[in-house]
């Protein structure tokens, strides 16, 4: 056979596989799907970004509304729950979430309850406590460890507005950081390793893990409607989802996960909003 009649047989086979090689390619413009495992314990993935599509994403019709949150980058329905007040295992359903670890930049979800809808278990209220009441005692011992930085001698406690919640103070040690808005969305509590940390007040464990960045292992508990409280930094966790928990209970150890130190990082949230820990708590 000629080199000329080889070579139209050649090009005629390379012809046909790259027709048949673009047949089966995927199209470029097909947004992309990620999983991220389906552990209904972390929840913690940050939210992913698709591919600019005709299809409009979860929940679009009701952005801008109240009640509704828009996902953002670097979002986690762990940190949407809390700074909205309420269980990511409540978001979860309310949104008909089959994966919460997977979530779009973009999606709209709903943070309140569906109308006639209550969370899935609401925590038994919490009962104020009387500004003079001592705080609770600690089952471990006080925190031996020298304090680098002498923080400022602790001001009395401002009284709660009425018919709001006072706490218990969940650690013994020395206040190394107070609220700021713009810094400290808590109370920085100084410690040992392995210290006790208590439940400020009875509620329910709306959260136990490690995905929510810069908390360490972590532990949520919800009072009521309003109020939920945030022990963050902990070496063990000794509580589970779900439980019911009394004030005064030991919920945790203290330890140094995610943070420069042992140390306690307490936070109390009203609506999800961060708020002054010393406002509810009783004077030391």
């Amino acid at each position: 056979m000629s080199h000329i009649g080889l070579g139209w047989r050649f090009s005629a086979l390379v012809g046909a596989a790259l027709l048949l090689a673009a047949c089966s390619s995927t199209s470029v413009n097909q947004a992309p799907v990620e999983s991220r495992g389906t552990a209904l314990t972390t929840a913690g993935a940050e939210a992913t970004a698709v591919a600019p599509t005709t299809q409009p994403l979860p929940g679009a019709e009701n952005a801008g509304k109240p009640g509704y949150y828009t996902v953002k980058p670097g979002d986690g329905l762990i940190r949407i729950a809390l700074d909205h007040g309420q269980s990511w295992r409540d978001l979860a359903r309310w949104n008909r979430l089959e994966n919460p670890n997977l979530i779009l930049v973009g999606q709209v979800l709903r943070v309140v309850p569906p109308e006639g809808q209550p969370p899935v278990a609401d925590a038994p209220a919490a009962q104020p406590v009387a500004s003079s009441a001592a705080p609770a005692a600690s089952s471990a011992p006080p925190a031996a460890e020298p304090v680098s930085a002498a923080p400022a001698p602790a001001a009395a406690a401002q009284p709660a507005a009425p018919g709001e919640l006072q706490f218990a103070w969940p650690a013994s040690g020395p206040l190394l950081a107070r609220f700021d808005e713009g810094r400290n969305k808590g109370l920085d509590i100084g410690g040992t390793a392995g210290e006790a940390v208590q439940a400020a007040a009875d509620g329910r464990v709306v959260y136990a893990g490690a995905g929510l960045r810069g908390y360490g292992n972590l532990v949520i508990v919800q009072h009521n409607k309003t109020y939920l409280t945030a022990y963050a930094h902990n070496q063990k966790l000794l509580v589970k989802e779900d439980q019911n928990v009394r004030r005064g209970q030991k919920i945790a150890e203290m330890g140094n996960t995610d943070a420069d130190r042992v140390k306690l990082h307490f936070e109390v949230r009203r609506e999800g909003k961060p708020v002054d820990p010393l406002r509810y708590l009783p004077a030391r």
